[in-house]
């Protein structure tokens, strides 16, 4: 499923247009975003939590080379699905 395909579940189960059902999803996406930069995170009881994790600093290998490079650390987005969501896919 893409973005199109979610915005036209979304407008069918909700009865609202493509395009109200399109700026939901964005919107949906954008503040889910917005949270997650702001360091918070975003918990939807049964579907599960989108968070930020923070990896450290390492040392990888150019697998090309075989030389030492250094990984800088980052902030990535992380999601744990939630029971609801487990339970529906199993």
């Amino acid at each position: 499923m893409n973005k199109n395909d979610l915005v036209t579940a979304v407008a069918g189960a909700s009865g609202l247009s493509k395009s109200d059902a399109a700026k939901a999803v964005d919107g949906v996406f954008q503040a889910i975003t917005d949270a997650l930069k702001g360091g918070s995170e975003v918990r939807l009881v049964g579907f599960g939590t989108f968070a930020v994790a923070e990896r450290a600093a390492s040392e990888g290998r150019n697998p090309r080379t075989g030389d030492k490079i250094k990984i800088p650390a980052s902030k990535q987005p992380k999601f744990k699905a939630g029971k609801g969501l487990k339970d529906a896919v199993q």
